[in-house]
């Protein structure tokens, strides 16, 4: 590409997650392995889609947000779920504690838990989803199309990197 053409926009890859899944964990490393084929002519975007089964998602999702804010969204993401079952005993202080361990400013994910402030942001998330059909997590949207990684992730990652490598082929990436 030239520097006088306009950059266009990476494809992106919506992957509806729960921080709180042991599901979305062990597809972390689908993500890296996407994440290291398509580098930025992919766009990969959280998602967040907690479940009422699990009862510290939906903090999870919000403090997710904050490091989003605090600009290490995907560092957050693989170190709380690294640490699913702590998350399930533990609560929300494990969520802070993350915080704390990769560098960024604890007390103010602990305020951002109490005051909500990320609060729209989750439950937008959460209404798109539903009204596209996600019903569980992992699930992945790209180019218009659902992939479901709930049930099994035997062979999503090549399906993606099917439909990715073909749309990236019709726009000439």
């Amino acid at each position: 590409m030239n520097d006088d053409s306009p950059a266009r926009p990476a494809l992106v890859l919506d992957v509806w997650c729960e921080l709180q899944c042991p599901d979305c964990r062990t597809a972390l490393d689908d993500v890296r392995a996407l994440r290291d084929r398509y580098g930025d002519r992919l766009e990969l975007r959280l998602r967040h889609f907690p479940l009422a089964k699990h009862q510290h998602a939906f903090a999870a999702a919000q403090a997710a947000e904050e490091a989003a804010e605090q600009g290490r969204l995907w560092p957050y993401v693989e170190a709380v779920l690294a640490r699913v079952e702590e998350l399930e005993r533990r609560g929300e202080p494990v969520l802070v504690e993350v915080a704390r361990e990769l560098g960024l400013d604890a007390e103010e994910f602990d305020t951002a838990l109490v005051d909500g402030r990320h609060i729209l942001a989750v439950d937008a998330d959460q209404a798109e989803g539903q009204a596209i059909g996600v019903t569980g997590t992992p699930t992945y949207v790209v180019g218009g199309e659902r992939l479901d990684g709930g049930r099994s992730q035997e062979g999503l990652r090549a399906r993606i990197e099917e439909i990715v490598d073909r749309l990236l082929a019709e726009r000439g990436a």
